[in-house]
């Protein structure tokens, strides 16, 4: 029980900073900094955290938090893409 809820805190501690980030690259529609391959890296890490409860058959309602993460990640991912495509192109001043 005790891994299972430090498992949590270490997810929730993560997931807890995506939020900011998502609301600051929103704001501002600036992606200096970021990094599309560093994000992917954490979407495959969460991948591999619910596949090791699926594959055991344990702790399924954590994988619940960890596609929470992974949405968030994705979503920064998101703009990211959305961001550097329009700055790319001269656009962003239209995004503002």
């Amino acid at each position: 029980m005790l891994s299972e809820i430090l498992e949590f805190a270490m997810l929730f501690a993560f997931g807890f900073s995506w939020p900011f980030a998502i609301a600051k690259t929103y704001r501002t529609k600036r992606v200096d900094g970021k990094s599309p391959a560093f994000m992917a890296i954490v979407i495959t890490g969460y991948l591999c955290g619910i596949s090791a409860h699926l594959v055991e058959g344990t702790k399924l309602w954590l994988c619940i938090v960890y596609l929470v993460d992974i949405a968030l990640v994705s979503t920064d991912l998101a703009l990211y893409i959305k961001y550097s495509r329009a700055s790319r192109s001269g656009a962003s001043r239209d995004l503002v």
